[in-house]
């Protein structure tokens, strides 16, 4: 992740102990320590065959009031809300109402950038459009001293696609990986534009209600989210915790703007490797990897696991105090939930700890 917003390093206190249910000793063990050793804050969900075998809770929801994160609490998911997205598009593949080989201007005819006619919606989907990157700011300080104009100002996610997301290419489509929330605002607009609705809409009538997912949602800075988590950083490398910089969350729009729960989150991700929410063929193509083995909405690698090299599914997310993991290690069919608000955990090593434990349990075929 290029930005600062998406690669904040985190300090955070001790965290506090979480309750776990039908665990796996070995593992429990694995991750009270590693949480109590690395100040992670938040849930931790693993799920086998739809089943959770563990789950548990560290850390404080809200620093202030000393709440503490419990497996019911929401979390900001960032950029997990790009697998979201991506389902969504290849839905309306599946139906026949968008074609990936076409280019933004067959779905956005005013859109005015410089990639209308030669950006196809693969390119969107695999990050490799070679649009301008929206987030220029690196760095803690340079946010901090001159604040995130993209993100701190009110816009509708039209403004986001005419003001930052429709200027000249910085690379030929196809050539370059490049992550850049752009892409999935223009994906976003698309959705919009093919299917009549508002993003949130078709978010809700193609993929939350179907699934019951009575947890996940977007936000808005207008709106209060009941049990949702706040999110907390360390601003000045000394561990002291400070609030996120204010922000409109639906700014992140269909790049990062949804909130989940850690179940939630198990639930989605069962039905889409299982093949209920989008075809066998576009699946596929979902998961096929590209440049920086990213395949659509996801990165997709081998991993090994217990002496086997398994194949993975894994969406990280990152917004300053808001981090999450999606892993799905295709088969077995197990889950790997990391939901945090704060926190110094390296949450890409903790976990791929997790699922190296959890995959080395389950039989050889």
């Amino acid at each position: 992740m290029k930005s600062w917003i998406l690669s904040l390093v985190l300090l955070w206190p001790a965290a506090s102990a979480g309750q776990a249910q039908a665990v796996t000793p070995t593992l429990d063990a694995f991750v009270a320590d590693y949480a109590r050793t690395h100040d992670f804050s938040g849930t931790v969900l693993v799920a086998r065959d739809g089943k959770a075998e563990y789950l548990a809770s560290f850390g404080l929801a809200n620093l202030p009031f000393r709440v503490p994160n419990t497996p019911r609490t929401r979390y900001k998911i960032a950029s997990i809300t790009k697998t979201f997205t991506a389902v969504l598009i290849l839905q309306l593949r599946d139906q026949g109402r968008l074609d990936l080989e076409r280019s933004i201007a067959a779905y956005l005819p005013d859109y005015a950038g410089e990639g209308a006619h030669g950006v196809r919606l693969r390119q969107l989907l695999n990050h490799t459009s070679g649009l301008t990157n929206l987030d220029a700011v690196k760095d803690a300080q340079t946010a901090i001293r001159d604040g995130l104009p993209v993100y701190q100002l009110p816009h509708s996610s039209d403004a986001l696609l005419s003001r930052y997301c429709a200027g000249k290419l910085v690379a030929a489509p196809g050539t370059a990986f490049d992550y850049n929330n752009c892409d999935y605002i223009v994906l976003g607009k698309i959705v919009e534009r093919v299917t009549g609705q508002s993003y949130e809409q078709a978010l809700r009538e193609r993929i939350l209600q179907p699934l019951g997912l009575a947890d996940t949602g977007l936000l808005r800075q207008d709106r209060i989210v009941e049990r949702l988590a706040d999110t907390y950083f360390g601003r000045d490398g000394a561990g002291a915790m400070t609030p996120d910089l204010p922000a409109y969350p639906e700014n992140w729009y269909a790049a990062g703007a949804m909130y989940s729960s850690a179940q939630d989150l198990a639930t989605f991700a069962d039905a889409l490797y299982g093949g209920r929410l989008l075809s066998a063929d576009s699946l596929q193509r979902m998961l096929r990897p590209g440049l920086d083995d990213y395949g659509y909405g996801l990165w997709s690698y081998e991993m090994k696991i217990g002496g086997r090299k398994l194949w993975v599914a894994k969406r990280p997310g990152q917004i300053m105090g808001a981090r999450s993991q999606l892993l799905r290690v295709i088969e077995p069919r197990i889950s790997v939930v990391l939901l945090s608000n704060a926190g110094s955990a390296d949450l890409d090593e903790f976990v791929a700890e997790i699922a190296r434990r959890a995959g080395a349990q389950a039989p050889s075929h």
